[in-house]
């Protein structure tokens, strides 16, 4: 019963660094995404 507890434990927090890492990756992806249509449209505003 131990054995099988901790491979659940092991899979679960495996699963949950990845999907914090993933979340990291897209966000700040996004974010830059983003702030270059922001400057791009400040930019056009200004012309």
């Amino acid at each position: 019963m131990d054995e099988q507890i901790r491979i659940i434990l092991i899979i679960i927090i495996s699963v949950s660094i990845f999907g914090l890492l993933v979340f990291v990756f897209v966000r700040n992806y996004i974010k830059n995404i983003i702030e270059q249509l922001v400057k791009k449209d400040k930019s056009k505003k200004s012309k």
